[in-house]
């Protein structure tokens, strides 16, 4: 059964926040850089190395079990994000392994809903209370943007109303993470929600990541690619109910 939330029961992190614009809940060169986050690592680690392609510090996630080694926000269990801003991008590096994320939101029927994103997966699955979509990363570093809003409606045909958890886990480098009231082109990112890049290799650099914004839809995209090649082709879409 999907799950309903009693909101009294709830410490919403963001609930007294002006939310407008950009907010940010991870950015690898804060001094603290998991301060409302927990980590849970098993065989594995979560480091902040240099990464050689931008020559900047990330938040490294690796683990032998995409399940057992990840970051979730907030850290209290019994607390949620409260975030109203429906769209959410994640700065993340494709190290060619397992990488799985999962974002928990809650809709206007004040049911719990998880949209959880795999690039080991292949079929799109719908439940009541978890829609699990395949991820396509292109190489080195990619910009995954969620639509929250446009994904609750069309998996669920119910309204976005916040956000309640974000998790990521092994195996990726993350940049940032943050959420926005609209999706914005790179020229109207502030400066240090860009991803910027060393002067003697930004050229072809940004020529990769120039195409990987015009290559790599997404995710959400890929969502409604699935449903609507599965509304022609019921048999096709493993649709649990």
């Amino acid at each position: 059964m999907a799950t309903v939330v009693c909101e009294d029961r709830l410490q919403n992190m963001f609930k007294n926040t002006f939310q407008s614009g950009f907010l940010s809940i991870l950015y690898s060169l804060g001094t603290k850089p998991l301060q409302i986050w927990d980590k849970e690592v098993v065989n594995g680690h979560i480091k902040r190395p240099q990464d050689e392609d931008i020559q900047s510090n990330v938040l490294e996630i690796i683990g032998t079990n995409v399940q057992s080694t990840y970051i979730t926000c907030p850290a209290d269990p019994s607390a949620t994000l409260g975030i109203k801003l429906p769209f959410l991008a994640i700065i993340v590096k494709n190290l060619k392994k397992y990488f799985t994320f999962e974002i928990q939101v809650l809709d206007d029927k004040n049911v719990r809903r998880r949209f959880r994103a795999s690039n080991f997966q292949s079929v799109t699955r719908v439940k009541p209370y978890i829609c699990t979509m395949p991820l396509r990363l292109d190489d080195v570093w990619n910009n995954i943007q969620l639509n929250l809003a446009d994904l609750t409606k069309r998996a669920y045909g119910t309204n976005y109303v916040e956000t309640l958890r974000v998790q990521v886990h092994a195996n990726c480098r993350l940049r940032r993470i943050y959420f926005s009231d609209r999706l914005y082109s790179e020229e109207e990112l502030p400066p240090e929600f860009k991803l910027y890049l060393p002067i003697q290799v930004r050229t072809p650099i940004y020529v990769l990541c120039y195409k990987t914004f015009l290559h790599c839809l997404p995710i959400y995209y890929i969502l409604l690619c699935e449903l609507h090649r599965n509304h022609k082709n019921p048999e096709g879409m493993e649709r649990l109910w």
